[in-house]
């Protein structure tokens, strides 16, 4: 296909995984870029639900039943979270309009615990998706990524995780659009 991505990526952008990519951790992947620059770039794999639970990994929320994600497949024993609305947690960064990423990690259990934050605002995951210098460049020359802005990115807490991809695709036009309904193997169509 010729689809051609120009854009440079910047944190806050989301990274669009192209139909035939065939790596297990990144099928039909939306990735949220926390970072990128010289050195390299980190994300957080958007769609991809894991088994376990919150409480599963914080004893203190032992009662929140709310799902985490596989943010990547690296280091996967380390735990990441990202909100939207208004700053709520001291040290977080803002990545695009109304999106934070990380902060104070103390805090926010804190605040949890006493029912100060809305969890429904939060989505928590094991593990990123790292790239080293230039890594991530090459990619989307190769073109395994399409690059989205972050414009997009209200999508990423009020759409279904499985929809995600095609909802990102199809938002943004034009041949785009075409691939949100391309099948996952076209053999078998």
């Amino acid at each position: 296909m010729g689809l051609t991505s120009n854009k440079s990526p910047v944190a806050g952008d989301l990274l669009i995984s192209e139909p035939f990519l065939q790596d297990e951790n990144f099928v039909r992947s939306v990735i949220l870029l926390c970072e990128h620059n010289e050195k390299g770039s980190f994300g957080l794999v958007l769609n991809k639900l894991s088994i376990v639970r919150l409480g599963d990994l914080i004893q203190d929320l032992s009662s929140y039943d709310t799902s985490v994600y596989v943010g990547g497949p690296v280091e996967q024993n380390t735990l990441h979270f990202i909100y939207h609305g208004d700053q709520l947690i001291t040290g977080s960064i803002p990545l695009a309009p109304d999106i934070w990423w990380s902060g104070n990690f103390t805090e926010l259990v804190d605040k949890l615990k006493t029912s100060d934050l809305d969890v429904d605002k939060f989505r928590f995951f094991l593990g990123y998706s790292g790239w080293s210098e230039g890594q991530l460049q090459e990619e989307i020359d190769l073109k395994t990524w399409i690059v989205c802005p972050s414009e997009l990115s209200q999508h990423i807490f009020n759409s279904d995780p499985d929809e995600l991809w095609k909802i990102i695709l199809k938002n943004m036009g034009g041949e785009y659009q075409l691939l949100a309904n391309y099948p996952i193997d076209p053999r078998l169509n």
